[in-house]
């Protein structure tokens, strides 16, 4: 069994920090929101490709589409796995190579251009999506073009081109979101001409099927070794490395998941990407635009919802009318309508912004990550209940009885995970809010420091308020008290000085938080998850009325539809925002953690009388894995011998 690795608190927040890009060298129109800030400039015009490269994702899409259309989702579904001729059809056409620039074999496609694809591959069957964003955005290729060598380059990147499919092995058994615990090794060997890799990992996607991997260990600090969290491009087939058994889940059907076995794994010191240490960095920096597939795929979702929504509600009759003409429906699918414009919005200016870049995009595009996936759920709900028992039946049983086959309950399945991929949704309110009251702990200094003195605070409170007196009169005017200020977005105009009000309230807000509690404010989770879930809508809303604004100048009939959507968006993010608002004070925070403790403590154990857990006696609830002969035994169907490497 791999060994645990103990850490403190302060340890595990120390790794945090020191992986964190901690430098802005470049604008964020995000991050200005939540310091009061409203860069409008930043994202207006509604930043556009050039017409070359619209040109060309049209006419790649094109293709894509024709190779889609002979894809057959429910065998996917049907067979929980992908198989092997769409794998080879996606190669054929370059998918494996889309943002892999040319001169290492890719189509050296844009950002946009990948979000398109994605949007239209996950609505054949999300695992394709997943298939293709494990590999791209998060495997081999990105890493390698942000911080592999020359050579690395070029050895790999051609292979992961043409169709060599790639994993990210970080989450171990015990290790989740805090990767300070990481026990996974990279020992280094041979006088420091390779490393031993031993570990287990688990929930590889990709993993069971990859070639290629990339895998964080951790470098002993020893013989000269600057040491900790590397990142390390190993092939699958290396010997030592063992695919102990294929995870099956509750959506996602088609993924490829498993868990990996690394035992005295020898791997080349040049096949160490960037320096020793900077793991953690690499990845994170990778998710900056990597984390936009997740949007993508969601975006994909919403626009399939709108579609099996209309089409529906004007179908079914009840009650001597289209169900879709009942208010009680009419709203959800308003609901629909609304946020799925807007998502596409967020996706289309964070992909942009990532393909010019002008701006730094991290806020953005976590931000674009956590609210599509969480508003993606809550439209595919919606969908199940507009389409009501025909949403909750499987679409095999409505085909099976000679109805259209619709999988509404599939699509509830296979988002749900898309708040837990890439970091929960819990880890990424507090990974957004470090950044944004990162200008308040600068300016503070000790004061949000735990373990300093008096007089040290003292000091600090000199300082901070210095940046405080410049600071917050800017929080109380501007723009947005205006009521001519932007005036060329005409109704939608209310809307965006609304986000401007309320991007200074929340930051006062964030003040506030700040003077009240100080260094106990990044243990207030509550509060900094509303602060995040605000600046999330309000991000939302301004890309929402750019948009808007971008399609009118481009053509007036669609641009009035824009409009129509982007406004009813607002207007349902507006009520949102102020229920934060107002929630930021007055809330049951404080009592539902006392409960929370009690509940740990076993004082309510009587509530859970009467029932039974059919998991008792099955077994530890954390254990190292070890191979099955079920599992071996469903590898070896499925992929033969070659699928575990002794």
């Amino acid at each position: 069994m791999a060994q645990q690795v103990g850490v403190t608190e302060e340890q595990a927040r120390a790794v945090a920090e020191e992986s964190r890009e901690s430098g802005w060298d470049k604008p964020s129109f995000a991050k200005g929101l939540f310091l009061g800030r409203f860069s409008l400039e930043l994202i207006h015009p509604f930043p556009r490709p050039p017409d070359a490269e619209v040109a060309r994702t049209e006419e790649f899409l094109g293709r894509l589409r024709q190779f889609l259309e002979t894809v057959d989702g429910t065998v996917i579904e049907g067979d929980a796995q992908i198989p092997d001729d769409y794998v080879k059809g996606l190669a054929e056409l370059g998918c494996f190579g889309l943002k892999i620039p040319p001169e290492y074999g890719g189509l050296g496609m844009s950002q946009i251009a990948y979000n398109r694809a994605l949007v239209m591959v996950s609505s054949v069957h999300p695992s394709l999506g997943a298939l293709l964003s494990a590999h791209q955005s998060i495997g081999v290729p990105e890493p390698l073009k942000l911080a592999g060598t020359e050579e690395q380059k070029k050895r790999f990147l051609p292979r992961c081109a043409a169709g060599a499919i790639s994993a990210f092995l970080l989450t171990e058994p015990d290790v989740g979101s805090d990767p300070a615990r990481l026990a996974s090794t990279a020992t280094p060997i041979e006088d420091g001409a390779a490393y031993e890799l031993d570990g287990v990992k688990l929930w590889t996607t990709n993993g069971v099927v990859a070639e290629l991997l990339v895998v964080m260990a951790r470098v002993p600090k020893v013989d000269g070794h600057r040491g900790g969290i590397s990142a390390f491009v190993v092939d699958a087939d290396t010997p030592g490395i063992t695919v102990e058994r294929r995870n099956k889940f509750m959506g996602l059907r088609g993924i490829e998941n498993g868990v990996t076995r690394l035992h005295r794994v020898r791997v080349p010191a040049a096949n160490l990407v960037g320096r020793e240490g900077d793991g953690l960095k690499i990845a994170l920096t990778t998710l900056n635009a990597g984390r936009l597939a997740i949007p993508a795929m969601t975006t994909g979702a919403a626009k399939w919802s709108l579609k099996i929504a209309r089409q529906w509600s004007r179908e079914r009759v009840q009650w001597g009318k289209p169900v879709g003409e009942h208010e009680a429906v009419a709203k959800k699918i308003a609901f629909i309508a609304a946020t799925g414009y807007a998502m596409e919005a967020v996706l289309e200016l964070s992909g942009q912004m990532a393909d010019e870049g002008r701006n730094d995009i991290r806020i953005e595009a976590a931000l674009a990550k956590l609210w599509s996936s969480e508003v993606a759920c809550v439209v595919a709900d919606e969908l199940l209940q507009i389409r009501g028992g025909r949403g909750y039946e499987t679409a095999e049983s409505l085909g099976a009885r000679g109805e259209r086959a619709v999988p509404v309950e599939q699509l509830v399945r296979d988002l749900r995970i898309n708040r837990i991929f890439e970091g929960s949704s819990e880890i990424m309110r507090l990974l957004i809010a470090r950044e944004a009251v990162d200008p308040h702990l600068s300016a503070a200094g000790d004061l949000a420091d735990p373990k300093a003195d008096l007089r040290h605070k003292a000091k600090a409170a000199v300082g901070a308020s210095g940046f405080y007196s410049k600071w917050l009169p800017q929080l109380v005017f501007g723009e947005g008290q205006r009521p001519a200020g932007h005036r060329e977005f005409g109704r939608l105009a209310p809307h965006l000085r609304f986000v401007e009000r309320h991007s200074r309230k929340l930051a006062r807000n964030t003040f506030y938080g700040m003077a009240r509690w100080q260094a106990g404010l990044e243990k207030k989770q509550g509060f900094l998850g509303r602060v995040v879930d605000i600046g999330a809508e309000l991000f939302a809303m301004a890309a929402a009325c750019v948009r808007a604004e971008a399609q009118r100048v481009a053509d007036a009939g669609e641009g009035e539809q824009a409009y129509q959507l982007a406004d009813a968006f607002c207007q349902q993010s507006r009520l949102r925002v102020e229920a934060l608002f107002a929630a930021l004070w007055t809330n049951t925070d404080r009592s539902d953690v006392r409960l929370a403790h009690a509940v740990l403590e076993d004082r309510y154990t009587w509530l859970e009388d009467g029932v039974l857990d059919p998991s008792e006696g099955t077994g530890p609830w954390i254990t190292d894995w070890a191979p099955g002969a079920s599992s071996e035994t469903d590898l070896a169907r499925r992929f033969g011998a070659a699928s575990t490497a002794q």
